[in-house]
């Protein structure tokens, strides 16, 4: 992640969590409730896991790197497979040491002619230096970020596929993970989605205010479309971590409590409310701060915090070398991408 806390934490009661846990939980599609199955598409963790898998294998997504354009043009690719609009944002921005930064946000809209829109994001670069990790030595190595950028997008891609679903009418659209093909629901959702994979976030310095979240600022001042608004947005920031607990980020609460609270009944509703605690943390900034305050629409954080973590309360592998595959849950991803699924879905 790209964040600095700017508020002090509040101090919580103390809460058993799993944080700084390094089992590795293999991919399992494992269900948090009877109601997501009765209502809402399931969610597929095997396949966004796979969607998680394939981005570090072009390996770290830094920028001006061949593997950060051959990364973007699969997922751009990918979306477009699956029936989405794909615009593509070039921008040469400067990042706070001066470096020109070739950024590109990828946006994919499903149902792009529809005005009542909902707003999903994630960035998809890799910071260039795991400037966090306890061995000094690796302070200049690249950070491969499978959550701390690619388990956003890996969520985003499989809801994608699974509205796909849904407006084709036909289980022709099989998961990633295994060519299981996916039957449709009998839902019919007519809002249309845009998913924004934000470029440049991951290339700032906590001594220079703005450094961070440089796509996302672009994108704002510059949307893709010409008076572009949307109901809500939800960023999605390492989203797959071991013991992640998501506890209410504090700009979030101050600019879109209504939709946290969207957001966290439905987690309960589907089973999933230990992941989405009652809590509040702190203020964090992230991509979600100029889709507040730029663009003007209400949008929230779905952002990690741990505690009782001494490495960071973002996680053990935050900014480190160890932010890789290994470190990935596929039951955080179900708990994230199903209460997602669940709040789509449900929308009038």
């Amino acid at each position: 992640m790209n964040s600095i806390i700017t508020k002090v934490l509040a101090v919580m009661a103390a809460v058993a969590l799993t944080a700084c846990g390094n089992t590795r939980n293999a991919p399992a599609n494992s269900e948090g409730g009877s109601v997501s199955q009765q209502t809402v598409p399931s969610f597929s963790a095997d396949s966004a896991y796979a969607f998680c898998q394939k981005q570090c294998d072009f390996g770290p997504r830094t920028m001006n790197s061949e593997a950060h354009e051959k990364c973007g043009q699969w997922i751009a690719r990918k979306f477009a497979n699956y029936g989405l609009e794909v615009t593509e944002q070039r921008a040469t921005l400067k990042g706070f040491d001066g470096t020109p930064l070739l950024s590109n946000n990828i946006i994919a809209s499903y149902r792009p002619e529809r005005t009542e829109r909902i707003l999903i994001c994630a960035h998809w670069d890799s910071r260039p230096w795991a400037d966090n990790d306890p061995d000094e030595a690796n302070w200049t190595k690249p950070v491969m970020a499978a959550n701390d950028g690619a388990s956003g997008v890996a969520v985003m891609l499989e809801i994608a596929r699974l509205l796909s679903v849904e407006s084709s009418g036909v289980s022709d659209v099989t998961t990633e993970a295994d060519g299981q093909v996916s039957q449709p629901s009998t839902l019919n959702f007519q809002l249309g989605v845009d998913f924004i994979c934000f470029d440049a976030e991951d290339w700032g310095s906590d001594n220079v205010s703005d450094s961070w979240a440089l796509g996302a600022q672009y994108w704002a001042a510059n949307p893709h479309r010409k008076g572009y608004t949307a109901r809500y947005g939800i960023l999605l920031d390492m989203v797959g971590g071991q013991g992640a607990r998501f506890f209410r980020e504090g700009y979030s609460m101050d600019y879109a409590p209504k939709v946290v609270e969207k957001v966290w009944r439905a987690a309960e509703t589907m089973g999933y409310g230990s992941f989405f605690p009652q809590k509040n943390g702190g203020r964090i900034t992230d991509d979600h701060g100029p889709v507040n305050t730029v663009a003007g629409i209400p949008c929230i954080d779905i952002i990690p915090y741990y505690p009782d973590c001494q490495e960071s309360s973002f996680g053990p592998t935050w900014h480190t070398v160890n932010d890789d595959m290994a470190h990935i849950d596929a039951n955080t991803l179900k708990a994230v991408g199903q209460t997602l699924v669940s709040v789509i879905c449900t929308e009038d």
